[in-house]
């Protein structure tokens, strides 16, 4: 039988959780301060966080249901980071309440003076409103913690040998996936796409799909990288392992690039007036070398490295360019909500690095509070003695 792996609470990433959290509460005080004298900053800088963020938990919940429907010993090692990363959810759910006091710094649509001057917004009022721009976001994390929560309820079962429990699990995580697609797909539309009144784009959501998906797994492959170097998982996690991750990381890359590439032809070769004015101000002006750096920085370099099949089997050279990748995240991020608001070129206020890093410290907190409360490895997972003895091609 396989032993059951627990994680050491006196030692390992755990120790990070208290000075984690006390940071955040320190940098998020510091930024309640600068909301006074720059609430507009504040409130930039804060969606921009929270874009992050919720998008690392989600893109975790959405790995946790295709390792379901797929298999494979690379989802059995990472299953409880994942699992983790979703349980996180409700108090991402309390942290988009400070959201709803800042939308008329962040949406046009949420100001009825501008609203009454222009006939798109009039046009869509009907739909883009604050009370039903937060029904929508009340439905969201419902839904996301409701799937969250079958998710974990019914993986700790299954380490109580309980039968059925791997095909409710693969019942729930086909149409989990259609969910998870239509829900951020609507809710990217509300919290990113709305910051342009005119714009608009088929692709909008498979780009953020793809974001998430890019920061989740590169997360979780530093979060494997720390836990390869204490027990009990430096005795299960080989270099097979990070060779599954890597290739899955190098076709998330692939996956993101191809999406925004996508988008950019779409919408500039159809040159219409009421989409390319959101790629204008991202390329006539110092923005535009930022997004340069995104393709260079995020994908050109990643794509290079991760052909290497020695770099991929080696934890900490995986994990540095996967921290690469993570920090190039915020700057797409960056990328997306500032240049609408600069329109004249590029601009950071110091809010828009202390806040992000502020609820990174809150979140990662609150995941290292839920990683020891189960075993590292899903003990009665029907793939876990192939997981064991892996050997990647």
């Amino acid at each position: 039988m396989t032993p059951r792996y627990h994680f050491d609470l006196d030692r390992g990433i755990l120790r990070w959780r208290n000075p984690a959290l006390a940071s955040g509460i320190v940098l998020l005080i510091a930024a309640a301060v600068g909301a006074i004298f720059s609430p507009g900053d504040f409130f930039h800088g804060y969606l921009i966080g929270y874009l992050l963020w919720v998008g690392l938990t989600l893109g975790s919940m959405a790995f946790l249901m295709l390792q379901y429907l797929t298999g494979g010993a690379w989802g059995v090692v990472i299953r409880r980071t994942l699992e983790a990363a979703t349980r996180t959810l409700p108090l991402l759910a309390l942290l988009f309440i400070p959201l709803a006091f800042g939308l008329t710094y962040l949406y046009d649509w949420a100001r009825p003076e501008i609203v009454a001057h222009s006939k798109t917004l009039l046009h869509r009022r009907v739909y883009m409103n604050v009370p039903f721009f937060l029904i929508r976001a009340a439905i969201y994390f419902a839904v996301w913690i409701a799937f969250s929560y079958f998710l974990n309820r019914w993986s700790a079962d299954q380490d109580r040998n309980r039968a059925n429990q791997r095909r409710l699990l693969n019942r729930l995580s086909a149409p989990g996936l259609i969910v998870y697609v239509f829900t951020i797909t609507f809710a990217s539309v509300d919290w990113a796409e709305s910051l342009q009144t005119e714009w608009y784009s088929t692709m909008w959501g498979f780009l953020f799909v793809a974001g998430e998906g890019l920061t989740a797994l590169a997360f979780v492959i530093i979060t494997m990288a720390l836990l390869s170097r204490r027990e009990p998982m430096s005795r299960v996690l080989k270099p097979d392992h990070f060779h599954d991750l890597g290739k899955l990381l190098l076709m998330m890359v692939m996956i993101w690039a191809y999406f925004s590439f996508s988008q950019l032809l779409i919408v500039w070769s159809g040159n219409l007036t009421d989409e390319i004015p959101w790629y204008l101000p991202r390329f006539k002006t110092s923005w535009g070398w930022l997004g340069a750096a995104l393709i260079v920085v995020q994908f050109l370099i990643p794509f290079l490295l991760l052909l290497n099949r020695s770099l991929k089997r080696h934890a900490f050279l995986l994990s540095g360019v996967v921290g690469l990748i993570l920090v190039m995240r915020y700057f797409d991020l960056v990328w997306i909500v500032l240049p609408g608001y600069y329109h004249h070129g590029f601009r950071i206020h110091w809010l828009d690095v202390v806040t992000p890093i502020g609820l990174g410290g809150i979140w990662v907190a609150a995941f290292l509070t839920q990683l020891p409360k189960r075993p590292l490895l899903p003990v009665n997972a029907p793939e876990l003695e192939e997981a064991l003895v892996h050997e990647s091609t």
